[in-house]
């Protein structure tokens, strides 16, 4: 497994607002450019095709579409998926750190020879980065 962790600076319940909303999932995760979630929207054992992007790297074969099986949400605390076509877990999990602070950890899991890749080390690090950009409270001290 490899995973990142990060302080965001806002409160756990506005992450969760954020990471929540299915079509925010390209916004923060780096493989993804775009979603389409099935009628269950944020429920574990829902299918949503993602778009991934036209150059190749870790979680993305180039352009064209693929399937990821929600496995679990436990809301405000956890989210993970399954990519079917990659073979790979991966997820979020946040812990409240006061009133305006959340930790936040990304993470992904599979074979050690999909992990091996430059872009699995980085991968969830990248996640972290941009859910701090997106968070309403990021640019506040």
């Amino acid at each position: 497994m490899i995973s990142a962790t990060r302080e965001l600076l806002a409160p756990r319940a506005d992450v969760w607002a954020l990471v929540a909303e299915p079509y925010n999932l390209p916004d923060w995760w780096p493989a993804y450019t775009g979603v389409r979630p099935d009628r269950l929207g944020l429920a574990e054992n829902a299918r949503w095709e993602v778009h991934r992007s036209a150059s190749p790297g870790f979680l993305r074969r180039p352009g064209g579409t693929g399937l990821v099986v929600v496995r679990r949400v436990a809301a405000g605390e956890e989210l993970s998926w399954h990519d079917v076509q990659q073979g790979v877990d991966a997820g979020l999990r946040l812990v409240s750190r006061g009133l305006e602070r959340t930790e936040a950890t990304a993470w992904v899991d599979g074979p050690w020879w999909r992990l091996a890749a430059e872009g699995a080390r980085t991968l969830p690090r990248q996640a972290l980065l941009r859910l701090h950009d997106l968070c309403p409270t990021a640019a506040s001290p």
